[in-house]
């Protein structure tokens, strides 16, 4: 296993629509394992492909609370209720904001090996899968937030990756 370097944002391909897969190769067993502990490292509950410099669609989320998962081509059939809840991001560390996410979502996607998962999710897990789909679709969270907000935290994002550029500078 190894922790792959994360995607900071807008670099690519964090912002371009990911492309399924089309095959189901062990290689897909090991690069969750792989985002499994990226994300963990990071202290993430989701990883997305694009965020690891793939262009695929596939994610990894664990919701600290029983459900661990790494999903292949996930679809989100179905969204009800509407819930603001406090989303960060590992390709914005140390940026936050109130995100209206839905409440109940139905699932269809594939495991690495590419058996077929058709489920539902609620609450914070149906949130993690939104806002990993999401950067599937080129969309990070800041998108989903109001005009005002939105341009406070890109304002915002731009000083910190300035200081996190700074200090990797520093070390290297």
């Amino acid at each position: 296993m190894s922790i792959m370097n994360v995607v900071l944002y807008p670099d690519d391909p964090l912002c371009q629509v990911a492309k399924p897969y089309e095959s189901f190769t062990p290689d897909l067993a090991q690069l969750a394992e792989d985002m499994f502990e990226t994300m963990y490292t990071y202290d993430g509950v989701g990883l997305a492909g694009p965020q690891v410099g793939l262009s695929h669609r596939i994610l990894t989320l664990d919701d600290r609370n029983g459900t661990k998962m790494c999903l292949v081509n996930p679809e989100i059939l179905e969204a009800e209720g509407r819930e603001e809840g406090d989303e960060g991001c590992l390709s914005l560390p140390e940026i936050f904001a109130s995100v209206p996410r839905a409440t109940r979502i139905h699932v269809r996607a594939h495991d690495p090996s590419g058996k077929q998962l058709d489920f539902e999710a609620r609450d914070f897990l149906a949130r993690i899968i939104q806002h990993e789909c999401d950067h599937l679709e080129g969309i990070c969270f800041p998108d989903r937030c109001d005009i005002l907000t939105r341009q406070a935290l890109l304002t915002e994002w731009d000083e910190v990756r300035e200081r996190l550029a700074g200090a990797a500078a520093k070390r290297d």
